[in-house]
Order: structure tokens, then sequence, then C-alpha cells
């Protein structure tokens, strides 16, 4: 037995060194693993599960961590299966085994550089996971969950050999605490998505103009001013639960600005003589903290000194965003101070930039003294910053070039913003390092990886994981695997996949839009307002902030465009079926009959059809609940789209083409229907302006 785990040990090695690390291409056949490993082979055969498993480990340094995640996973097993016999059973060295575990040290996830590699093999005899340290176990047993399959008679592993290490060390999600509060048990929950898809950091938002999440014992009022809190017994709970998955835990206390809930417990920080309580707007207010007195680093050195003790990783964000120098400029004193220290420009003006990077340093003493490396947003960026600074780019990648030329480590967050509701395939296509990076190769070499950000204006602890799950996976894998897996379709079906297996780890991001529906309706059928938001998605980018709502942390988040979808399924479906019918459009003749084309047909008339008598079924419930009420002219666009749709298909299978004036108001149709309503919008629109406006025949 050791003979044989040498031996794939040296397999795996080889396989590496030959070509297995993320320059590989993309391999042929994916089935339902995501992030797609480095190499992946198949056999015909399976491993098939029966009854009570044989689980040996063997380490040279054992990790504590291993045991009870081979337990956890035979639980999910046996729930997954309906069959409690599928527990594991730790058997001892030399006891013949199922599933063989071995690796050589602990790999503790406060290391950034620790190695994640494994190598994975499952024959019919049984499996075989081997990694250099336990973290990559971790990884592995990951992958094996995702490799499950159930049919009517049996559960099975399919025979396989794989080779894995991530092409990125850094692989983050934020998580925003500070505008809404999120519970422990969702931190938690959102752990274990991360485990399932290999995300290894989460960082933490925890403090910002809203609230100051966690309990300081050296400065109380920060957070009792703010109301919700982490005590810090929580922390440290959400920390083991973070290690024991092999996650990363990066706390960011934002700073100068984004502070005035800070100022609400110490008005001694601020710029100015006025008082302040935690902020109850989204807006950004451009407060911040005084960098001229000695009083304020006092007071920052005490919390960091507490902070930095608390958190064990070896990176610290202090943030640095969004202040535009407002409070500074308009301060006397802070100028008259400016000025007699050379931090004003030629023309008299403030430098802003000069006096937060002087801010930056000071806060830079006090993280390094407390052995941790400071990692900041991008407008930290400038002359006179120490190298050793981590810069995050959340601006543009124009940010995450300039840093990585100055000699800073960087992450990329731009084009990873959750909120802003974008497609999973427009984050799947970011990459930290496309192939016209300008970067040289050691210029590369400082680029650790990247973060999908999930900030929480509007995303209570309800709804936060429906805008989080699963699109967050499709960043997941394009830091992990290779920088040639770019197949967005095949992307697409796996991400269902990932999906349905988060539903198993107990994520809510499907049951809880289906909750809200339920409540929205008082008891009434909830059929006719399911088929409206299945196919509303919310308005993009900060649209929201700016269409007649106010929102305060306060106000509820529970009308129909927080149960839609950040990502419509049945739009990007429809999408691809209207695709598939005009590409099986002769050259200038009616459609055919063949059945490949009367499938094609079926699949884009059966929904329009749907969606064109649902009107007439949901706008009764718009009328009778007053909050669904503002979204009717959503309801009547779909009716309207979808009949001319069918309209428009009748006329491709006679191969006709429309009149000039018809395809006129057809477009100005298509035009009005973008506009949202109740800060939703109809993200049926594109595809059905791409089946609306087709020629009768597909060009030659």
């Amino acid at each position: 037995m050791r003979h044989r785990i040498f031996c794939f040990r040296l397999l795996f090695l080889l396989v590496l060194l030959l070509g297995g690390g993320p320059g590989r291409a993309q391999v042929a056949e994916t089935r339902s693993l995501l992030p797609v490993p480095a190499t992946v082979r198949w056999g015909a055969g399976r491993f098939v599960l029966k009854g009570q498993w044989r689980v040996q480990i063997q380490a040279l340094q054992a990790d504590s961590a291993i045991a009870p995640a081979v337990a956890e996973l035979g639980q999910w097993l046996s729930r997954q299966a309906r069959d409690k016999r599928l527990s594991p059973q730790l058997v001892a060295a030399g006891v013949p085994a199922d599933l063989i575990i071995q690796y050589g040290r602990v790999g503790l996830p406060t290391d950034p550089s620790a190695d994640e590699a494994y190598s994975l093999r499952v024959t019919p005899m049984g499996l075989a996971l081997s990694a250099n340290s336990s973290l990559g176990v971790l990884r592995g047993l990951a992958t094996l969950r995702q490799l499950l399959v159930l049919d009517k008679k049996a559960a099975y592993f399919p025979e396989t050999d794989i080779a894995d290490r991530p092409r990125f060390r850094w692989r983050g999600l934020l998580i925003d605490a500070a505008r809404h509060f999120q519970p422990v048990a969702v931190i938690k929950r959102n752990l274990d998505g991360m485990a399932a898809v290999k995300l290894n950091v989460l960082h933490w938002h925890l403090s910002d103009d809203q609230g100051f999440r966690v309990e300081s014992r050296v400065l109380p009022r920060l957070h009792q001013v703010s109301g919700q809190y982490y005590t810090q017994a929580q922390v440290r709970e959400v920390l083991r639960y973070a290690a024991a998955r092999g996650i990363r835990v990066v706390p960011e206390f934002d700073m100068p600005g984004h502070t005035t809930a800070w100022l609400a417990a110490y008005p001694e920080l601020a710029s100015n003589d006025s008082t302040y309580g935690p902020a109850q707007t989204w807006r950004t207010l451009n407060i911040a903290l005084d960098p001229t007195r000695e009083t304020t680093y006092q007071l920052l050195d005490k919390l960091l000194g507490e902070m930095t003790a608390l958190f064990p990783d070896p990176y610290f964000h202090i943030g640095g965003d969004e202040n535009d120098g407002r409070q500074w400029r308009r301060s006397p004193r802070i100028m008259a101070w400016a000025k007699e220290n050379g931090y004003v420009k030629a023309n008299g003006q403030l430098d802003k930039h000069a006096l937060q990077t002087y801010f930056n340093r000071r806060i830079l003493q006090f993280v390094t003294k407390y052995g941790k490396k400071m990692i900041g947003w991008d407008e930290i960026l400038g002359p006179g910053l120490p190298p050793d600074a981590v810069i995050q780019s959340w601006r543009g990648r124009k940010g995450l070039v300039e840093a990585a030329k100055a000699g800073h480590a960087v992450l990329l967050s731009h084009g990873y913003y959750l909120d802003l509701n974008y497609s999973a395939a427009t984050y799947y296509l970011n990459d930290p390092l496309p192939a016209d990076s300008p970067l040289t190769d050691a210029q590369k070499a400082l680029v650790l990886g990247g973060e999908a950000t999930m900030w929480a204006e509007f995303a209570d602890s309800v709804i936060l994981e429906s805008r989080i799950w699963p699109r967050a996976a499709a960043v997941a894998e394009r830091l992990w695997s290779a920088g040639t897996v770019r197949d967005v379709p095949d992307m697409y079906r796996r991400l269902a996949l990932v999906s349905r297996e988060l539903e198993t780890l107990g994520l809510r991001h499907k049951v809880v839009p289906e909750q809200l529906l339920l409540a929205m309706v008082g008891g009434h059928n909830a059929e006719p307002l399911r088929t409206l938001a299945a196919v509303l998605e919310p308005v993009k980018e900060y649209k929201r902030h700016f269409q007649g709502l106010f929102y305060t942390p306060q106000t509820p988040l529970n009308r129909l465009v927080d149960a839609a979808p950040a990502e419509s399924e049945e739009a990007r479906e429809f999408g691809a079926a209207v695709e598939t019918l005009l590409a099986r459009r002769p050259a200038a003749a009616p459609l055919p009959t063949d059945a490949a084309t009367r499938a094609a047909l079926a699949a884009v008339q059966a929904p329009l059809v749907r969606w064109a008598l649902n009107d007439k079924l949901v706008q009764p419930l718009l009328a009778a609940h007053a909050p669904l009420g503002e979204y009717a002219p959503l309801s009547s666009r779909l009716s309207a789209l979808s009949t001319l749709a069918l309209e428009r298909l009748r006329l491709l299978q006679k191969g006709q083409t429309p009149s000039a004036a018809w395809l006129a108001a057809a477009q100005k149709q298509l035009e009005a229907a973008k506009a949202p309503a109740g800060q939703a919008e109809l993200a049926l629109v594109p595809a059905l302006s791409r089946l609306v406006l087709a020629p009768a025949s597909r060009p030659q």
C-alpha cells in the first residue's frame, strides 16, 4: 500500500512538472468540476459506495482539521444518497482502506504561500488523495464532493486521475458587514460556499460610515454606537470555522474616509467641529479623520494594536478609498498645518493625495509594528508609499498595472463587483493577467490574485447569498483554473450544478427569493409572480441609488426587485435558444421542418406563449398587493413583446420579411421596454430584440 501511494505521488509530481499546471489548455471533458482542475483524465470504471467505507489518513505532521472534514463529507454523502450507512470509518495505517489520504505537513490558512496542490485518483478498487500539505487535502475533498454521481441504482465516483493546483494564491470574496450587519450564521454559510469552489480568502469589511462591527475593548464606544457588532468571541469563532476550511480571514477597517461611525463614537477624530451619528444614507459622504492631529494617531495605534492581535492573518486592510479631501480643504486649521508641512500645491491648494499618503505612511508604521502587511484600495497608491504596501485595484485595470510597475503586490477587484448585478460571464472573462497584459514576468509575479466583492447597500442578511451565489463561483474558477479555460456555455452548465451543490450545503440563495415571493402574495398562487420575477433583474451598477426611493440602513429589502435574480437564468437560456434557432435559418427560404429545427422552434415558442399569457394572471396580484403595483408596466411590456416575438416567429417560419413600418414600430417598442420599473428591468429585452429584428434568412 505504501509503495502504491509513493508511486501515485511520484506520478502527481511528474504530471505537474511536465505541464499539468496553469499553462495547459482546457481539458476536453469538465463534467461537474468547477473550478476546472489543471489536469484530469477520465476512465471507464467507477468506485461504488456500498455502506460504510474506510478512510486511512497518513501524515508526517497531523492537522486536526482533516478528520472532521472527512466526517463532514461522509455526512453529506449520506444525505445525498439517503443512505445513513455511507459514513466513513477512520482506520489505522496498514489496515485496508477505500480512501487513503496522505499529506506531509500542516498547511496554515494564515500562510499566503501555503501549498494547495493535490492529486486525486479514483479507481474501481478505491480512492487515493495525496498532497504536500493539509490545505491540498481540503481542496481535494472539495473536488471529490463534486465527483459524486447518483443514479437509480448506486452512488459512485467515476474513475479519474486528477493533478491540480491553483493559478493564483489569493482567491477572495469580500463580504460587507458594515452597511448591513451579517450574522455569524450567514458568514459561516458563505465560508462553506467558498470552500466548495476553492476560494481561500474572506475579506471581511467591518467598518464604514454606517457602523463599526467589531467589539473593541480599548475604544468601546466604536461598537456601542453602531448597535450590531461581533463580539471578539464571535470573531474567533468565525476564524476557527474558516481555518477548518482552509480559508484565511483578512479584516478591513476603512480609513481615513468612510469613518462617520467612528466620529459618532470619538468626535475628537473629526476634521471639523461637527458631531455625527452613524450614517443613515448610502451616499458617499466624504467625511474623514483628521490626519494632522497626533491624538488621531494615538487612538488609531490603540485600535490597531487590538485588532491586529485579534486577527491572525499577516495582512491587514486599511481601506483608503473615496476620500476627496473636501473636509480637509474646508478646515482652516488643517490647511494651515498642510502649508506648514509642505502638503500644498504650487497654486496654494491642498495636495489631498500627498496628505493622505502621509496618513497612509503613519498607519503603515503601526501595521508594520504589529507584524502585519498593509493592504489598501488603489487610491492609496502614489509617490512615497513604501513598496511593501499591497494595492487592491477596484477603479480599473490601470491601477493594477501602475501598482505592479511600481513594485507593489496587487489584487484585482475591478470587474468582480457582484453587487453591480452583471452576468457570471462578465466576471468569468475578466482576468487578472490577460493575454495582452503589459507587465513583465517579474511584475506579473506581483499579481497575487483577486477578489469578488459583495458590497451590501442592497443586500441584507436575508438576501445576501442570492446576490453572491452562484456567480461568485465563476470568479473562483477564473482565479483557480488556467487562463485558457474560457468556455462560457460550459461554465454556465457547471455553474448550475454548483448551485445545486451549494443548496445541499445549506446556502439559501435559492430558497430565500422563493420565500420572499410567497410573502408578497399573502397566500395566493405565486406562480404568475414567479414567472414574472424569473425574467427580471435588478438595475445594473449604481442606478438603484437614483431611481426615486431613498434607502436607509433600515429600509426593508423585500420588494420584487429583491426577489428577482441578479442574473436571470431563464433570460439567458432563452437567448441561447434564440441563437440556436436563428442559426438554422436557410439562406433564403422558410424555416426547415426537420426534427432539430422543430425542437429549436419549440424551445423559443413555448416560453413566449407562457410570457404572453402571464400578464392576465399576474396583474390582479399586482393590483391586490400595493407594493407590487410598481411592477405592472414590466408585466405589460413582457406580454406585448412576447406577442410581438410570436408574430415574428410566424414570419420566420414562412421565410417572410416584415415591412419597414413593422420593424420601426417594433424597434420603438423594444427601446421603451428597456425602461426600469421598481428598480428592476426586463432581462429578456436583448434576446427579444435579436429575434424580433432578425432578418428572414441567415446572412450568406
